[in-house]
């Protein structure tokens, strides 16, 4: 049987807490998708404004990894917070564009908070949570890496945003399928268009073809925030200083309605 005197024990030795949906702390957006996590296990902060997803492969290009750098840390400076998955590749560039930018970013991980996956990204890890960002799971801590789970950590990553980019992915990556509950949970999918000839445009490509909105610079990004969510630039961001968000989340069912119309 699983103990949970025992797990809430290890967590605070970890420096990790557990939210229960429901509890104010539960953020509003995961909160309204068809089937947000019971519990979510975190550390560090979740404050943040207008979270937007950058999901891609593990094995990007130079082209890649400069996209993803560049639009991510212009979003962040921007005022949005930078949501992905931790995973090598297009995941930690957009973790790491979002630190030098001096802006929060969120880790979902398919692994438990106590098993931190890729070790080559513990470090990463480590430097967000002390930079005001959070690391975020739904499994219990010991959990370690295995292939079915890291599906289901996409849809969080999703559900935790106002919109996901694309950057790179082969016709099968992983960052199809957080597209895909993106657009199920009737959230904007944006995709950045590479080269014609490399395998890492198969992905953006795809889904530019199936009605993804372009993106090759952070206004594409901004476009695609829902209307009236206002965001604050930071300061050594170049961008004029806008009024704070005045969005709400949408409900489950204004999710689905969203979805279905596209």
């Amino acid at each position: 049987a699983f103990d949970v005197v025992a797990e809430e024990l290890r967590a605070v030795k970890l420096g990790a807490r557990l939210i229960v949906r429901g509890d104010p702390e539960y953020p509003d957006l995961l909160a309204s998708i068809h089937d947000p996590p019971l519990v979510l296990y975190v550390q560090g902060s979740l404050s943040g404004t207008s979270p937007v997803a950058f999901v891609g492969t593990r094995a990007p290009t130079p082209y890649g990894r400069r996209m993803a750098r560049r639009l991510a840390g212009d979003a962040s400076r921007r005022g949005l917070t930078i949501v992905s998955g931790l995973a090598r590749g297009i995941d930690a560039e957009a973790h790491l564009a979002a630190l030098e930018a001096k802006g929060p970013t969120w880790a979902v991980l398919g692994t438990g908070l106590g098993h931190v996956y890729p070790t080559e990204n513990q470090a990463l890890a480590r430097r967000i949570v002390a930079e005001g960002g959070a690391l975020i799971s739904e499994r219990p801590l010991g959990t370690g890496p295995k292939p079915e789970v890291f599906p289901r950590r996409n849809r969080i990553v999703a559900g935790l945003s106002w919109a996901v980019v694309v950057v790179e992915g082969r016709h099968k990556s992983g960052s199809l399928i957080t597209a895909r509950f993106a657009a199920e949970y009737g959230r904007e999918v944006l995709a950045v268009p590479g080269p014609a000839d490399s395998v890492m445009s198969e992905a953006p490509h795809r889904l530019i073809i199936d009605g993804a909105r372009v993106t090759a610079d952070v206004k594409d990004v901004l476009a695609a925030l829902p209307e009236g969510q206002m965001l604050e630039a930071r300061s050594d961001a170049g961008a004029d200083r806008v009024s704070p968000s005045t969005a709400k989340a949408p409900t489950e069912e204004e999710a689905r309605v969203m979805a279905l119309i596209g």
